[in-house]
């Protein structure tokens, strides 16, 4: 059977000692009196709530799944409803919302490490509060005041869930050619007609309503996305006191039949004359839900990561107990029938690759993190431009890169057991499962590669990439003195120098024909989030470095594991960017060059 510890000494150990964040929270007015004491204390007890109510719920919820009544009624696995309500008592859909709604007012930075925990114990279960909170972000950003008070203190306090409703039968990711028609009606409300589907938590039986945000086009709209507006259209009709009337237009015709997460209700929704209202301005629609897209975006990142970190510790569990041959070198433990397989070189290999990407990508996602705060409250509008330039650029990068590698880190850890990760009792080929759509959803890996290369990176001839640059060549100039540093701070700045010339490159390419950008972008973000993880990974091991100096003999064997895991990075797993160099410098040619019938 699979267990789940929370990882509280990884997470306090990049949150205070790589990131000082509460330090750096303390130059923001709404999160200045956020302690490490108060941000340990919450992780935490975060951590008890995901390993003791959620984590229990993960395999049997997987087996179970939802159930769908043929009536629009759908009915979540056996002992969800239950982990809502102690999910709702214990304040935690409250605890990075604003504290005018009923939230704690917390930073997301300390939020992260909670969602975290939340993916690790029970993926399919988490993305009920996290879509609602992506729908909260939304409609508190381009809600009018009437809306935010109806809609919002519910939303916080777990009353009210909420979803996106995007993906049509026809188009996914070209939301251009979106169908779904808002007819205005005399009261000032929308009659809103056409199919949605893939819609996460589109119907359940955990809250007491759901806010369905839902993209339609207005009858005078014009073609493409400009032409998309964005309406609220909840699963009941609340009156301005937020008493719950008629049932709306909007029900449930299937659920989908899923590879993984199927704890989560995954719908198609059929709205025959709904009554929506407008958020934000019309035609505008697409511009609004980008909060929560982006938003979503990072919260797949995170059930990534929380996948990694609970399938490597599992991994690692059973590779020190299985018994299989002895090592090369000869017996490691000759009073027993064989040596346990963590002797064996490519064992070894397959559990640090997930060591690496695990720790890697919580690093990488909790610095993202502390970049919202920042871009949301520091003081000095230039300090939140800047961050705010960071999440732009990175966004991508932390959805496809960390859901790229966790795919990756999930099939190892199932190799690991071998035969026995194949058997659904062990409970590595659901963390597989799982992990295969965060890759898919929330805007393929693709598209977040042409999104980082097109838009994020040409689109401003660089300016957000030279930006992180700096912060890259100020870390390598820093420690350029340091000769215990240099088997890290040489492949950084050589790396980084290698991306800047090839986005160049690429650049100038993709002036003559789109096409070079597009067969390039996977290798190039990929290249990227390698640069990015360098980064990281030089800084965890200059922190490791130093309590080791420091302490000696006495030195937590934590600091050795740790820069153990960066030596193993930067000579086992960035070396991977020679080829995607190479491979983004082949061009197109090879691509487009075979007529489409000679496949």
């Amino acid at each position: 059977m699979p267990q789940y510890t929370p990882p509280l000494r990884d997470m306090q150990f990049v949150l205070h000692e790589v990131l000082g964040a509460t330090e750096r929270l303390r130059e923001l007015p709404p999160h200045a009196d956020v302690t490490r004491e108060l941000a340990d204390q919450v992780i935490e007890e975060g951590g008890k709530f995901c390993a003791e109510v959620l984590f229990p719920l993960n395999r049997s919820g997987d087996e179970e799944g939802c159930t769908y009544a043929g009536n629009g009624v759908v009915t979540t696995p056996k002992g969800f409803k239950e982990a809502w309500t102690l999910f709702k008592e214990g304040g935690w859909p409250t605890l990075t919302c604003d504290p005018a709604y009923g939230g704690q007012g917390l930073p997301a930075t300390v939020g992260i490490a909670f969602q975290e925990m939340l993916n690790a114990a029970n993926q399919a279960w988490a993305m009920y509060p996290g879509l609602t909170h992506g729908a909260y972000d939304c409609l508190k950003e381009h809600g009018t005041e009437a809306q935010k008070a109806l809609y919002l203190p519910r939303m916080v306090s777990g009353e009210w869930t909420g979803t996106m409703c995007l993906t049509e039968p026809h188009c996914g990711t070209d939301l251009g050619m979106l169908r779904s028609k808002a007819e205005p009606q005399a009261d000032g409300s929308f009659a809103i007609t056409g199919t949605k589907i893939f819609i996460s938590s589109g119907e359940h039986d955990l809250a007491d309503n759901i806010v369905h945000l839902v993209l339609a086009r207005l009858p005078d709209a014009p073609a493409g996305t400009k032409g998309i507006s964005l309406f609220i259209v909840p699963k009941f009709i609340p009156d301005a006191a937020g008493v719950l009337g008629a049932r709306n237009g909007i029900t449930c015709g299937r659920i989908e039949e899923k590879m993984g997460i199927h704890g989560n209700a995954t719908c198609e929704m059929n709205l025959l004359g709904a009554s929506g209202w407008m958020v934000g301005e019309p035609n505008k629609g697409l511009n609004a839900m980008f909060i929560m897209m982006n938003a979503a975006r990072i919260g797949v990142g995170m059930q990534s990561v929380g996948l990694m970190d609970v399938a490597y510790q599992n991994s690692l569990a059973y590779a020190r107990d299985r018994l299989q041959s002895r090592a090369l070198t000869g017996p490691k433990a000759p009073e027993k029938a064989a040596d346990p397989i963590i002797v064996h070189p490519d064992v070894r290999r397959m559990l640090l690759t997930q060591k690496a990407w695990a720790e890697g990508s919580r690093c990488f996602a909790y610095w993202l993190a502390l970049q919202v705060d920042v871009a949301h409250s520091h003081p000095d509008e230039a300090q939140r431009k800047a961050a705010n330039d960071l999440l732009t650029l990175l966004t991508p990068v932390v959805k496809a890169f960390i859901t790229d590698n966790a795919f990756t880190t999930t099939n190892m850890a199932l190799q690991v057991y071998g035969g026995h990760g194949y058997i659904r009792e062990w409970g590595m080929e659901q963390y597989v499962r799982d992990a295969r759509i965060n890759m898919i959803y929330e805007g393929t890996n693709t598209i977040q590669s042409l999104d980082l290369l097109g838009r994020k990176v040409l689109g401003d001839n660089g300016a957000k990439l030279r930006a992180f640059g700096e912060m890259i060549k100020a870390f390598v100039e820093a420690e350029g003195t340091n000769e215990a540093m240099a088997e890290f701070v040489n492949p950084l700045a050589d790396l980084g120098e290698k991306v800047t010339k090839l986005t160049m490159e690429i650049g100038m390419k993709a002036f003559q024909s789109p096409d070079e950008a597009g067969a390039a972008a996977v290798d190039y973000l990929r290249l990227v989030g390698h640069l990015v993880y360098s980064y990281f990974w030089a800084r965890m091991a200059r922190v490791a470095l130093t309590r080791i100096e420091a302490d000696g003999d006495k030195v937590e064997p934590f600091y050795t594991s740790k820069l153990a895991t960066a030596r193993f990075y930067f000579a086992k797993l960035q070396p991977e960017t020679a080829a995607l160099i190479r491979s983004a410098r082949s061009g197109a040619s090879s691509l487009m060059a075979l007529p489409a019938e000679l496949f």
